[in-house]
């Protein structure tokens, strides 16, 4: 299969696993207490990390955007995304719209940014 299909065909599953989890009403694991806030802020970093991460590689492999560009569209991309999540979860039982959710997920964004820009920029040759 052509690489620049596939690598979209990657970002659309990964909205597809977020969206799956977020269908989930009420992830809390009420034993945990504290932790189970801080792992669930952790999966919101995690999850955006990875998706900014697959955005970008699709963009690099079917676009011939600039550097600044693909990240610029990567990260309006990953943050639509994240808002049409939280839009979303408004509408599932034991879930709400968190304005602080969007700012976690940006966090993930970014940091998926960085580690594209420090790690995989430098050892993949796509």
């Amino acid at each position: 299969m052509n690489k620049k299909i596939l690598s979209w065909i990657y970002v659309v599953i990964w909205c597809g696993i977020i969206f799956f989890f977020s269908s989930i009403p009420d992830l809390k694991i009420k034993q945990l207490g504290f932790w189970d806030f801080v792992l669930r802020k952790i999966a919101h970093i995690t999850e955006y990390a990875i998706l900014s991460i697959l955005v970008v590689r699709a963009f690099r492999l079917s676009t011939d955007f600039s550097k600044k560009k693909i990240y610029v569209f990567s990260t309006v991309f990953s943050m639509l995304y994240a808002l049409s999540d939280e839009l979303h979860q408004y509408f599932v039982p034991g879930r709400h719209f968190a304005t602080t959710d969007l700012l976690i997920d940006f966090v993930g964004v970014i940091i998926g940014l960085i580690f594209w820009d420090k790690i995989f920029n430098k050892t993949l040759k796509i």
